[in-house]
């Protein structure tokens, strides 16, 4: 288009895909035998597999607005459940705009939060039909969504009519169909009315969150008495009973999640974007799922941190799969997304740029950071006046490093250490074994560096 500045003229697109609750086990290509994922496990190949990819805080919101932002969630203004989103955050949506994009969200956002000038009796105000006005929205200009909603057969959304006044509809059938929908046809129109201005969507799903549902043709393919659990679950009954139900549902929601991926990049194939366009599919954190007797997220062990985070893009000549042991965390998704198109990320954004080794194949293994730092500032347990959600009921902190230990410290006390190379499941806890005294002094050491370098308060344990 002759309005557009020249240099927005052949700039990428990108997608971001975004599940809520997806740990990054539950996959086909992750070796999961409970799931089939052709479409992720296509992308796997095609594109670049982040096999080490975590959630730094492990809770909805939190992680919201550090992959928006870029910064870590006590520094964001969304450190806890229901924390709103600043509207003075610069956020990457802010970003592109600058530089000429067309932005768009649509689905769950979960960055109102409880706002104290909401009257929250007022049944308007509810999250599951809130109206989040515009000045709210973190930069995006295009908008159908919600605020938090957990019923994916009874989903509303809200977007703007042309006078720009509120209006409100419900999702025919199930949330992930019909989002998919709403986004597909935002493409076609967006490639229609502005074919060269590039732009920057983002598609957020809820399943496979909890209440762990999908259509009945899904759901008929999973059967609790057929899922096999990980070593981790513990062989309590009531654990394993429990775990086997809720994974039938979530597995069959994955696979609806993988359709409609396929449905989004098979349209970007149509529309002549897949080449100039890069698609990346992540999750918010993973859920606990009966290992080590808990459920759901809130906790530092790898079902809940370890998410997937797949980036595709223009086809590659060579189809070996290409996969990173980065580290990559929630505050480095917005400056790696902004590296990819060329763009310099805002000086407050404090994540790591790792579109290089998107792409370049051959980017160094030695430049990676060498730890990534996870947090849990607020526990919802800690929250007044709200439920508290399943999940550890104390704040956290921790590292995980490159070359394979996790450490994680209550205040006060160290809590958990373990070598992920030799125990990937997690079942020796070494943080108070004499033997490793020297590693777990080295680990703190770490993890009291990444504390004064993200400026973060938190009472770590003190060892003679």
């Amino acid at each position: 288009m002759s309005e557009l500045l020249p240099s927005v003229q052949n700039k990428p697109n990108v997608v971001w895909i975004v599940v809520d609750q997806m740990r990054a086990q539950a996959m086909s290509h992750r070796g999961d035998p409970n799931v089939s994922t052709p479409n992720l496990d296509r992308m796997a190949i095609e594109g670049v597999n982040f096999t080490r990819a975590i959630s730094g805080t492990p809770l909805c919101c939190p992680f919201r607005g550090s992959m928006l932002t870029g910064r870590y969630p006590h520094r964001s203004s969304v450190p806890a459940l229901n924390s709103p989103l600043s509207t003075e955050a610069v956020t990457v949506a802010h970003a592109f705009r600058e530089q000429g994009y067309r932005t768009a969200y649509i689905g769950k956002w979960h960055l109102d939060g409880n706002r104290p000038e909401l009257d929250m009796s007022d049944p308007e105000n509810r999250k599951e039909v809130r109206y989040i006005p515009q000045d709210r929205r973190g930069g995006f200009e295009d908008w159908w969504a919600y605020e938090n909603n957990n019923q994916p057969f009874h989903c509303y959304v809200h977007t703007d009519d042309e006078q720009g006044r509120p209006k409100r509809f419900r999702l025919d059938g199930y949330e992930t169909d019909a989002l998919t929908d709403l986004f597909l046809n935002w493409l076609r129109n967006r490639t229609r009315q502005s074919p060269g201005q590039p732009f920057f969507g983002v598609l957020s799903v809820q399943p496979p969150h909890d209440p762990y549902v999908a259509p009945a043709e899904d759901m008929a393919r999973h059967r609790p008495g057929q899922i096999e659990l990980r070593p981790n679950v513990p062989p309590a009954t009531s654990v394993q009973e429990r775990a086997s139900v809720e994974l039938s549902g979530y597995y069959a929601a994955i696979e609806r999640i993988d359709a409609n991926m396929g449905r989004i990049r098979e349209e970007l194939r149509q529309l002549g974007l897949d080449q100039n366009t890069y698609v990346f599919f992540f999750s918010d954190h993973g859920d606990m799922h009966g290992s080590h007797g808990q459920f759901r997220k809130m906790a530092p062990w790898d079902e809940a941190i370890r998410i997937p985070f797949l980036v595709a893009g223009p086809t590659r000549k060579s189809y070996k799969v290409q996969t990173c042991p980065a580290l990559v965390n929630h505050v480095d998704i917005a400056p790696t997304t902004l590296g990819l198109c060329g763009i310099s990320a805002p000086p407050c954004m404090e994540g790591f740029d790792y579109s290089p080794w998107i792409l370049q194949s051959d980017s160094p293994a030695n430049a990676l950071p060498a730890s990534a730092y996870l947090s849990l500032p607020v526990p919802t347990a800690m929250q007044t006046g709200l439920i508290p959600e399943e999940g550890i009921d104390r704040p956290f902190r921790g590292v995980v490093t490159l070359e394979g230990w996790k450490y994680v410290a209550l205040e006060g006390q160290p809590w958990l250490m373990y070598n992920l190379n030799e125990d990937p499941y997690e079942t020796v806890n070494l943080a108070h074994n004499i033997f490793y005294k020297e590693k777990r002094q080295q680990l703190h050491e770490i993890l009291l560096e990444w504390v004064r370098l993200t400026e973060d308060s938190f009472e770590l344990p003190h060892f003679a």
